[in-house]
């Protein structure tokens, strides 16, 4: 049996010496950095026994190849600065990352960054979870910090800054999203077609699109003959950035505190941009009524713009768009999705939530979660899981359903039973 390789006795070299301070210090060397120079951690002890058991460990560590780089064991807010500055920004939209950026800024940052990332327990991270609970905010906001935090530690993980991730052993509160039921969808569709873009609505509910990608359909990806949509792109709102010079100490020369309000700004705006780099374009049947109510939708954009004249933005063939047939902006789709709630007195509810509902809907009609998957644009199972809500028609149906295989002579419910009269 092969043994492991020794290394060289260079790359093994642990000092100890006794220190002014009265203390025991060794440095180990535990391997190479990037510029050559060897990698030397410093750990101290009170008593010389104490330093030799932890040298030990050390290199037990490093010779079984379970170490963790921390030549400077980084805080917890300087690596997330990191990941979300030079990692994330080549594999993920403006959006997701946009989106990061102010979560952990916002909700991490301020509170865990000062933490060393040796340092950081699952149950530092659920008491900070209950802390923003504690201050008002919702469980699906800390649910969504948990599982960028959860990305960006993996990440640590993954480049041996960390030996695991508490975020994988902590536990975030509990999240219950109640999707709409079918009354609910019903009462919102009556009051949509009354509206503008009525159809927009019932995308939401009937395929699930996100918000951004419903916005984002042109007419050239529904084929009506064969009644699929192709999802190719979405509608984003980028923010604006300072375009003047900026001075280290004052801010920028503009005097501005926003980039919108700076008269050089600069990438800012609402922006067509592809669908997500690492999901697949995705094509989705329609339903027959869907496909009629866009087909008249279609007419009823046509003679507005036509109305409009030469204002109206042709070249964009976007399927819903503002008066002058511009891309929507989602501040003003959001605004009118709660207005719709009110009007068809639904509960206030998130835009978001229409998507859980055509999940559950899916599940309820008997679609299998593969499909359902694919559908929704989902590409992992535990995504599927977070959406696909176990609701009373799914339970009943799944009652039936083991009643007809345990028991197949017996007569299911709707049916008189007689044996006793």
């Amino acid at each position: 049996m092969k043994g492991r390789r020794r290394l060289p006795a260079g790359d093994t070299t642990s000092s100890k010496y006794r220190g002014a301070d009265g203390r025991w210090h060794a440095r180990v060397t535990m391997g190479t950095r990037l510029d050559g120079r060897p990698e030397r951690k410093h750990i101290s002890r009170s008593s010389k026994s104490e330093l030799d058991r932890a040298v030990r460990a050390l290199e037990r560590s490093r010779d079984t190849g379970q170490y963790s780089w921390t030549e400077s064991d980084p805080t917890l807010g300087q690596w997330l600065e990191h990941w979300l500055e030079n990692v994330l920004p080549s594999t993920v939209r403006w959006k997701t990352l946009s989106t990061y950026r102010s979560q952990m800024r916002v909700h991490v940052v301020p509170a865990l960054g000062p933490v060393r990332l040796s340092q950081l327990r699952p149950e530092t991270l659920e008491q900070h979870y209950r802390r923003l609970l504690d201050a008002g905010h919702s469980a699906s906001l800390v649910h969504a910090v948990h599982r960028v935090l959860r990305s960006g530690l993996n990440e640590a993980v993954r480049r041996q800054r960390l030996v695991s991730n508490p975020a994988m052993v902590a536990r975030p509160p509990r999240h219950e999203v109640t999707p709409l039921t079918k009354g609910e969808c019903l009462a919102i569709l009556a009051v949509a077609r009354t509206r503008r873009n009525s159809a927009r609505w019932s995308v939401a509910l009937a395929l699930g699109l996100r918000q951004g990608e419903a916005l984002g359909i042109k007419w050239a990806d529904i084929d009506f003959e064969a009644g699929t949509l192709r999802i190719q792109r979405a509608v984003q709102r980028h923010t604006w950035e300072h375009g003047c010079s900026t001075n280290q100490n004052c801010g920028p020369n503009c005097g501005g505190k926003r980039g919108a309000d700076c008269p050089a700004r600069r990438g800012g705006g609402i922006r067509l941009v592809e669908t997500k780099t690492s999901a697949p374009k995705r094509s989705i049947a329609v339903p027959p009524p869907l496909l009629h109510e866009l087909r008249i939708h279609r007419r009823e954009q046509a003679q507005e713009g036509l109305r409009a004249g030469p204002a109206w933005a042709r070249e964009l063939d976007l399927a819903f768009t503002d008066e002058a047939g511009r891309a929507m902006d989602s501040a003003r789709d959001w605004r009118d999705w709660k207005s719709i709630l009110r009007a068809a007195g639904v509960r206030n509810a998130r835009l978001h939530d229409a998507r859980h509902t055509a999940a559950t809907l899916l599940l309820v009609q008997g679609v299998d979660i593969r499909t359902v998957m694919a559908i929704m644009g989902w590409t992992e199972m535990a995504t599927a899981q977070r959406y696909a809500h176990a609701v009373d028609d799914l339970r009943v149906e799944a009652a039936r359903q083991i009643g007809t295989a345990l028991w197949p002579e017996t007569p299911q419910a709707g049916h008189h039973d007689t044996a006793d009269g």
